[in-house]
């Protein structure tokens, strides 16, 4: 929970897939009393209030909208505007969920590729550490290499712990380190 509150969240407060917020949509009439009916707010209030906790799309409805037979919705992600008839919204609301968590995964996705660093050597792994980057580099599997990195790498900000082994490995040519092993030899000579 800890991750998605830190990868989805901005500065305006909480930004949650729809698949696992509680709430999905809020209703907040405009100045009807309709879902959200506390009267001792503002529509802005409630806006601000819903945005914070997280609630990814948000349906306003005015006397304008009723005359119309449409509302307007606001997406929590990226703070689109779209009028929509009330003929068609329930299919068009789930659309939109749907928009909203492939959109949410998209760029959380792409955040994470653009911190990854593939490195060949210790000189570039210690480089892309102190850049903060995630790391993948050939592993040899042993608690003990693991400890070694570890003490080798113990700096002001922590120090390197493998992680997880991904299903998609990089081509490696085959001069390249591999942590451990390199210490290893090292050791031996």
């Amino acid at each position: 929970i800890g991750v998605m509150v830190m990868v989805h969240g901005d500065n305006k407060g909480l930004m949650l897939p729809p698949k696992v917020s509680a709430l999905q949509v809020i209703v907040i009439p405009v100045p009807y009393h309709r879902a959200d009916l506390r009267e001792n707010y503002s529509p802005g209030w409630k806006y601000l209030n819903w945005k914070m906790k997280g609630v990814p799309l948000r349906i306003e409805e005015g006397p304008r909208d009723l005359a119309n037979n449409q509302v307007r919705t606001v997406r929590r992600d990226n703070g689109e505007k779209t009028d929509i008839s009330r003929v068609f919204l329930v299919e068009q609301v789930k659309g939109m969920l749907d928009k909203i968590q492939q959109n949410l995964f998209d760029v959380a996705k792409q955040k994470r590729d653009a911190c990854i660093e593939v490195v060949k050597t210790w000189d570039e792994f210690v480089k892309a550490l102190g850049q903060k980057k995630l790391i993948l580099a050939p592993w040899y599997d042993k608690e003990e290499v693991e400890k070694d990195v570890k003490a080798r790498t113990r700096g002001e900000m922590g120090a390197a712990k493998s992680l997880c082994t991904p299903f998609e490995q990089p081509e490696l040519p085959e001069a390249s380190f591999i942590i451990g092993r390199w210490r290893l030899w090292e050791k031996r000579r």
